[in-house]
């Protein structure tokens, strides 16, 4: 299919000037590469030609066979969102927790007394690998609706070596009926599973010598994650967890500083693509994260949902030339929502990210987050034709709007998703 897009009020390249090939930061995060009436031009899912309307409509010979154009007049045009979060593997709403915490309860005590992630795990390992999937594919066609062309799934409600194979397996299976980007990872250890309560180490065991291989020899998973926290894995725990990752050639991320602060220098030493979360990170890992390519990548979804008073701390790590990068944190407890502009907007609103650097944040170093940044992220040449086309006139809208959704058309690979207006 060859698609050329014309007459775009705004379409944001994400181009900068002095690229280094990694991850953008600072001032860099606010370049948006804007080029007004702007065009693209598809072939093969590739793009092939961007610019203006004038210059790109020259170029339409190098799309051999039928061409379709799509007038993009008082819209803006993106990449694609890529949403370098999510745990779309579960098969239920948690609602129980929802209202515990309504009435008062702390996200450690609904733990305590059964519900968070643990009480997702029963409807995991009894769901067939198909029937996780389904539900997997409903959450990447939602997410495609509102702009999103690439997904990190996690597994992590399985908590069994059997039920997280599986897990990772339908995955897979999903992936294959989404046009889209899917990056798996394996989490493992997400937290503790009930019968090894007694027996952490025991379960850190497994993870390292059955689950990992297991996972990477079925070539199964892209990144081993682990959630590094109290009331989930202690540093030491972590850190024989990464390490069988890197030993088994899987490329490793991290839960961390959610909930209390810790050093980060045992996990940097592992060369981390991202570390999540971020809430309570400390002056001097900020200063270290500034000179590594580790992405922080921050969840403010999971902080408005928890009723939390505070977010993280998005201008002290910009300011201070961290890469950020944005996800949903898609998943059935703490952030139930498959929305990359909602996210932008709490970003805004409650982390005081410009518009320009949550866009940034949520495209190009969500990319570097995943380790896609040659093909994701950014409109140039050469790149998959991830394209999101908003109806809007200022990229701005893009972040002011909420609770509506007026992504009009996104591309996965040059493949056409409809949003509600088309």
């Amino acid at each position: 299919m060859n698609i050329l897009l014309t007459h775009a009020a705004q379409l944001l390249t994400l181009r900068v000037a002095s690229d280094n090939g990694g991850p953008r930061r600072g001032p860099q995060m606010r370049e948006l590469g804007i080029v007004e009436d702007g065009a693209v031009l598809i072939a093969d899912g590739k793009i092939i030609a961007v610019g203006t309307t004038d210059e790109v409509t020259k170029e339409k010979r190098l799309a051999s066979g039928f061409l379709e154009e799509i007038d993009c007049s008082h819209n803006v045009v993106l990449p694609g969102f890529v949403d370098s979060h999510t745990h779309p593997v579960f098969t239920a709403p948690r609602l129980i927790d929802f209202e515990k915490r309504i009435s008062g309860a702390t996200y450690e005590e609904i733990a305590a007394a059964g519900g968070g992630i643990r009480s997702s795990v029963g409807g995991v390992r009894g769901s067939s690998s198909g029937e996780l999937a389904s539900h997997i594919v409903g959450a990447l066609e939602e997410m495609a609706s509102q702009g999103t062309t690439a997904v990190e799934a996690k597994s992590g409600y399985g908590l069994s070596l059997e039920a997280e194979i599986k897990s990772l397996e339908a995955i897979r299976e999903a992936s294959a009926q989404w046009p889209g980007s899917v990056v798996p990872t394996l989490l493992g250890a997400h937290v503790v599973p009930p019968e090894y309560r007694d027996h952490p180490d025991e379960y850190v065991r497994m993870v390292c010598e059955e689950m990992i291989p297991a996972a990477a020899r079925r070539k199964l998973a892209e990144f081993v994650d682990v959630f590094c926290e109290r009331g989930a894995f202690t540093m030491e725990q972590s850190r024989r967890i990464l390490r069988a990752a890197i030993q088994h050639r899987l490329a490793v991320r991290a839960h961390v500083c959610q909930l209390t602060q810790v050093s980060l220098t045992p996990l940097l030493e592992f060369h981390p693509v991202s570390l999540d979360h971020m809430d309570f990170v400390g002056d001097e890992d900020v200063a270290a994260l500034a000179k590594v390519d580790t992405v922080a990548t921050l969840l403010p979804a999971a902080n408005y949902f928890l009723s939390l008073h505070s977010f993280p701390p998005a201008r002290k790590l910009i300011d201070s030339g961290v890469a950020v990068a944005l996800a949903t944190d898609y998943n059935p407890g703490t952030a139930p929502t498959p929305s990359m502009p909602f996210v932008l907007s709490v970003a805004c609103t409650h982390m005081k990210m410009s518009p320009a650097e949550a866009i940034t944040a949520a495209t190009y170093n969500g990319a570097c987050a995943l380790g896609r940044r040659d093909t994701k992220g950014s409109l140039e040449l050469g790149k998959d034709a991830d394209i999101a086309i908003f109806a809007a006139d200022d990229y701005r809208e893009v972040a002011y709007w909420f609770g509506v959704n007026h992504c009009r058309k996104t591309f996965l690979r040059g493949i056409r998703r409809s949003g509600p207006d088309a």
